[in-house]
């Protein structure tokens, strides 16, 4: 892992923002959905990409219910 040597304060509401840079250089645009996760005392984001409820294709996706599922697998089911 390595650190950005940046260092932002939680707001009221237990915001952060993340910095222009940071955004720019992972392409994290207004409105992108982020993924948290946890492992012991570290707290990690990652842009979330859609993918596939059974195989985790990203390919021809079709949203349902809130769920993705590609092409290939709604025309297996």
């Amino acid at each position: 892992m390595k650190s950005t040597g940046i260092v932002r304060n939680l707001d009221n509401l237990g915001r952060i923002t993340l910095p222009a840079e940071i955004r720019k250089i992972y392409k994290i645009n207004d409105k992108d959905s982020i993924e948290i996760f946890t492992n012991g005392d570290m707290i990690f984001l990652k842009k979330h990409e859609a993918v596939c409820i059974f195989c985790d294709s990203s390919a021809d996706l079709i949203f349902l219910n809130e769920k993705s599922i590609c092409a290939k697998c709604v025309k297996e089911l």
